[in-house]
């Protein structure tokens, strides 16, 4: 009786309902930036844009753990509109009044041109995993090009 007893005991502690996991039910409700342009325009408020590829092993990581917890889903959900785009998207956007396309499109790699606006860097190679956040009047305020896990980036979207 008392090894059945731990036994339970141990499963409900450290099982997979246990309470000290993150995860949660909800998931972020990625925008694109069509969609962003038409929020922005309803009601303006921060933006936290996450820009990916599907080749890029750190951005995976991070939609299974970083952009699963709980916390990081209630803080995007509140305080911002969170926008994820491919960077080796082919699609052409109009954002902003203007229109943004991949022109390096044939090359091994490429980068949307949007992307390359919003988070490239002088003097330095595109890279991923990319994320840059915007205050309500859609000006840059911070960017990071870095894998971020909860902790890191929940303190980030509090800060901004």
């Amino acid at each position: 009786m008392k090894g059945s007893t731990f036994i339970i005991l141990f499963f409900f502690l450290f099982g997979g309902n246990s309470v000290h996991a993150q995860k949660s039910a909800e998931t972020i409700q990625w925008l694109s930036f069509e969609q962003l342009n038409d929020s922005l325009s309803v009601k303006p408020k921060k933006v936290f844009v996450n820009f990916y590829a599907d080749w890029c092993l750190y951005c995976k990581e991070m939609d299974r753990t970083t952009f699963q917890d709980s916390a990081v889903i209630k803080s995007l959900k509140e305080n911002y509109y969170a926008v994820k785009m491919n960077v080796e998207s082919k699609e052409t956007i109009f954002f902003g009044n203007q229109i943004f396309s991949n022109k390096r499109i044939k090359k091994v790699n490429s980068v949307h041109e949007i992307a390359l606006l919003l988070a490239g860097r002088k003097n330095k190679p595109f890279s991923l995993p990319a994320f840059v956040l915007f205050d309500e009047n859609f000006q840059a305020q911070s960017r990071y090009f870095q894998f971020l896990d909860e902790v890191s980036l929940l303190k980030i979207l509090q800060k901004e």
